[in-house]
């Protein structure tokens, strides 16, 4: 009883042995073929599976992607931005000092010219402290003959006291005047020379009362100007002027101009593509009421926005009719150098080990490789990258899961698709 489980598990083992290992003779023995001919035959099938790509690697050892033909195309090469209008002026125009507004405002929206009085201020008590700075200098200049004649008298008080130190001198030496007397001239002397200098310092005096009086009276005058505030351009008002009979106070604000016959559109450029705008080119902005403008770049920053690492680019565009506002929204294009560019589904970027932004291609050998691009715009149903062959076949799906030198079996898509 004990041999009929050993046989049994015999003949399992052999069954086996012959569908494992054997099942290709096994099937040709039922088929009524030659079992070594087809042995040769499967060998001869696993050889050439093997060495079809001129490789060596066995086809189950590659990784399937889809990759794009990709051939490169003329770019329209314009720098594209988001950026908004800016009138070309703008002030706020503030009291500088501290007074009553005795004009009727301007009301906003109102056209302005230069020199058009905006705010008038109550003038108060100031014409009376011109009239006394221009008193105190006619006095002091009318002290400065006063102060010369003074001078005059001292330098002749100095010759007449040198003199007679001379005389006394000569009159000491030969024995005919006694010491009390040249001591005397001696003294008279000095006391002219000090004369001298308290008249110098006198005149000096009067000379700069005439400059205190001429400082007091321009003082005086520069207050009474800014008591009217007038228009510095030809502009619109953007706000009311001051209301009559309001207190303003220096830094108060009496109205704010902007001139819009001239306006600016503002955007900002990445650091990639800052290179391509250049003063002088032409641009066109679309705003969002859809109509088109066109002018010139007429500044390009050279320092970074340090939060956006982006450049501030400006466009003058001539607004004659005042159609275009302030603050509108604009889609910029600025024209740029044409050249050949490949257009991708931006799902094919992906980054390299050292972060660097590039393509996983197919190579020649029908491996995997990576290449560096430059992103130049990027748009809804893809992006324009340059540094690409003019031919290139871009892994546009299945580039994660594969990295430089792997095997690949790739499917074609062409870029119509």
């Amino acid at each position: 009883m004990r041999l009929i489980p050993v046989i049994t598990a015999i003949v399992v083992s052999l069954g086996l042995y012959f569908l494992v290992i054997e099942r290709e003779t096994l099937l040709a023995f039922a088929r009524g073929e030659d079992p070594e001919t087809t042995s040769e035959t499967s060998a001869a099938e696993a050889d050439a599976a093997a060495t079809a790509d001129g490789t060596g690697l066995v086809a189950e050892n590659r990784v399937g992607v889809v990759a794009l033909r990709s051939q490169a195309q003329v770019f329209d090469s314009a720098v594209i931005l988001r950026g908004m209008t800016q009138a070309v002026r703008q002030v706020d125009l503030r009291a500088e000092t501290s007074s009553t507004v005795i004009s009727a405002p301007l009301r906003k929206g109102k056209q302005v010219k230069v020199g058009d009085i905006l705010c008038q201020l109550d003038p108060g008590t100031r014409p009376a402290a011109l009239l006394e700075a221009q008193a105190r200098l006619t006095e002091a200049r009318a002290n400065i003959p006063v102060s010369q004649a003074r001078l005059e008298e001292a330098d002749a008080k100095l010759s007449e006291a040198k003199i007679n130190l001379i005389a006394a001198q000569k009159l000491s030496e030969g024995g005919y005047a006694s010491e009390t007397r040249l001591a005397a001239a001696k003294a008279t002397e000095r006391a002219a020379v000090a004369g001298v200098a308290s008249a110098k310092g006198g005149l000096e005096t009067a000379k700069a009362g005439i400059e205190a009086a001429i400082a007091a009276v321009g003082s005086a005058q520069t207050e009474i100007e800014r008591l009217t505030i007038v228009a510095p351009f030809d502009g619109l008002l953007e706000s009311d002027s001051a209301e009559l009979g309001s207190l303003v106070l220096p830094g108060d604000l009496c109205a704010t101009v902007i001139q819009l016959d001239t306006i600016k559109v503002v955007g900002f450029v990445p650091e990639t593509q800052v290179n391509r705008v250049t003063l002088g080119a032409t641009a066109g902005a679309e705003l969002a009421t859809g109509e088109i403008v066109r002018g010139q770049v007429t500044f390009v920053s050279r320092s970074a926005d340090q939060t956006t690492r982006t450049f501030e680019v400006e466009i003058t565009v001539a607004n004659d009719d005042l159609a275009i506002r302030d603050g509108q929204t604009a889609d910029i294009a600025i024209a740029a150098a044409g050249a050949k560019a490949h257009k991708l589904p931006q799902s094919a970027l992906t980054l390299n080990k050292d972060g660097q932004l590039g393509v996983r291609i197919v190579r020649a050998d029908q491996t995997a490789g990576f290449v560096a691009i430059d992103l130049l715009r990027d748009e809804a149903d893809g992006v324009w990258v340059g540094g690409l062959p003019e031919q290139a076949d871009v892994i546009i799906r299945g580039q994660d899961f594969v990295v430089s030198g792997v095997a690949l079996a790739p499917t074609y898509q062409e870029a119509a698709q």
